[in-house]
């Protein structure tokens, strides 16, 4: 499968002049238009209105009772009973997609990235006046996981049932299926659960630390609080600790939250986030406990071993390695060079497999359109995880005077950004079809996405009840667009032909998820200073040849 490859695999080391008059003036003038062409093309697509747009889906997917300054106003408050039979408030968080189960894995995951944008681009994102949305879109989310985390050893996991849900086509705000919230705990455990959501915390903790230091401190006393429970005679966080020391996969079929299973189920194990949390914790903390976790596991958790072609809510083991293989930079971890040299030779795989490199057949799969391709179901996930991991890594090399070595050949930090570029120029329509996958953006986008709440009349417009098959009965089929638009969503995308049918049952392909669109917002924030840089802002000049 794409998703794995091989744990042993190898990894990567290393005009004409026209003589006559005329001919030469007809070339000139074909030459200036193709220039311009050019031009016009590059200058297409506004990153900064992508930007912007992006962030708004997330107010869009909003569980809870909504803000005085909510700019999604087809959206109204929902869920607002969650937790109660279980004597907790669950109120708030996101969902993920286009139904009203709250996972608090891809959750998790969507607040990391989110986070992680800001971390490397926060000074882009502050340029286009979206810095604060940013901060808006990643607290609505941890501040549920702050409610969910309810004591050392439990974490809310799940508020919703994916299969009474799925029978009902309702708006949020008229629900009747089942609000069933699940934990994980000593008896039911979930390191990739709790992992995860330490990661998330410590990476928000990171975000907040100047401007809301008394936030960043909970963050991670919930990431990071000290138990006086031991492991290998350390006093270990909470979160992370319950996850490491009462280990096991929280889709487990005899878990409580086996009911995710269907839907969410952690085919990765847990191993890659313990080791992706560790390193998060270390990053906000400083403190080389953590990091000696992710260097004495690195073999045992496939850290080291993993050669992996995706980068997932699932499947972490790229974003990790490039993590640990960035701290090599630092002249303080000279001492643990050889293990994190280890882990970077992995995060280049993974690197090179997107820019086509690696040897053997060892790539991911591109469409004729050139798009990254791992799977029918929901490709552009993939797509934008790429996206960013390529341009974090593209930073990196650029500021550290590093190339990219791959089996084929070296490629520079401008090439990585330049193939990041283009992938992120097919969601916004430079694709075979001239579509945009990201909603709302330019004149051609899907129109009829799979989403409850946007395929309905909205609940502020008339508040009459639906109920939990009329919306199948009257909404569900119609060929109108949707009357409302999940602006900023991120489809799942064209298939392998670069083929996409705009149809709301084609869920595969129309509908959007939270962790589609996390991972754009600080990629859409460079390439939009870039741009600006190109194209005669006064921030530098240094850049007008970037992509070339």
């Amino acid at each position: 499968m794409a998703m794995w490859g091989n744990q042993n695999a190898s990894t990567p080391t290393s005009s004409r002049r026209h003589h006559r008059r005329h001919r030469h003036f007809v070339f000139l003038n074909l030459c200036l238009l193709a220039a311009t062409a050019s031009v016009v093309m590059a200058k297409s697509f506004d990153y900064a209105d992508a930007l912007s747009k992006s962030l708004l889906y997330f107010e869009a997917q909003r569980s809870g009772r909504l803000p005085y300054n909510q700019r999604v106003t087809w959206r109204d408050h929902s869920g607002l009973t969650d937790g109660l039979e279980q004597e907790v408030d669950l109120v708030g968080g996101y969902y993920d997609a286009g139904d009203h189960v709250k996972f608090g894995l891809p959750m998790a995951f969507t607040v990391t990235m989110l986070s992680w944008g800001v971390i490397e681009f926060r000074d882009e994102i502050e340029s286009v006046g979206e810095l604060d949305h940013a901060f808006e879109a990643i607290k609505w989310g941890t501040d549920y996981f702050i409610k969910a985390h309810t004591s050392p050893n439990v974490l809310w996991a799940e508020v919703g049932d994916g299969d009474t849900d799925h029978y009902c086509w309702q708006r949020p705000e008229d629900m009747t299926t089942s609000r069933q919230a699940y934990k994980i705990d000593e008896s039911n455990p979930g390191s990739d659960l709790a992992g995860e959501t330490a990661a998330a915390m410590a990476a928000a903790s990171i975000v907040f630390r100047k401007i809301n230091p008394h936030y960043s401190r909970l963050l991670l006393h919930h990431a990071q609080q000290a138990s006086r429970i031991s492991y290998c005679n350390l006093i270990l966080p909470i979160l992370f600790e319950f996850g490491d020391k009462y280990r096991g996969r929280y889709d487990d079929e005899s878990s409580m939250v086996g009911v995710v299973k269907s839907y969410y189920g952690s085919v990765s194990g847990y191993k890659d986030e313990l080791l992706w949390a560790a390193l998060w914790l270390y990053k906000a903390t400083d403190t080389q406990r953590y990091l000696n976790y992710a260097l004495d596991n690195a073999h045992d958790f496939g850290g080291t071993g993993w050669s992996i072609t995706e980068f997932s809510w699932d499947v972490k083991f790229s974003g990790l390695q490039l993590l640990a293989s960035k701290l090599l930079a630092e002249e303080k971890h000279k001492a643990q060079a050889q293990v994190l040299e280890q882990y970077k030779s992995k995060a280049e795989y993974y690197l090179c497999s997107c820019l086509d490199m690696n040897a053997n057949g060892s790539n991911i799969q591109r469409t004729p359109g050139g798009l990254l391709y791992i799977r029918q179901w929901n490709n552009m996930q993939y797509v934008s995880s790429a996206a960013f991991l390529l341009t974090v890594y593209s930073d990196h090399l650029e500021k550290t005077s590093q190339t990219l070595h791959c089996p084929k050949r070296s490629v520079s930090h401008k090439q990585i950004l330049r193939f990041a570029k283009s992938q992120v120029d097919y969601i916004l329509g430079s694709n075979p079809r001239k579509m945009s996958y990201l909603v709302g953006y330019g004149p051609n986008y899907p129109k009829r996405v799979h989403h409850r709440g946007a395929s309905i009349v909205s609940y502020r417009e008339n508040k009459a009840f639906i109920g939990c098959t009329q919306g199948y009965d009257i909404w569900y089929g119609r060929p109108e667009p949707n009357p409302n638009a999940v602006v900023g969503a991120l489809v799942g995308g064209p298939d392998s032909e670069d083929r996409f049918r705009d149809d709301r049952g084609n869920y595969m392909q129309t509908e959007a998820c939270t962790y589609n669109t996390a991972p754009l917002v600080g990629v859409f924030a460079k390439l939009n200073q870039l741009e600006l840089i190109k194209y005669g802002s006064t921030r530098g000049s240094d850049s007008v040849a970037y992509y070339k």
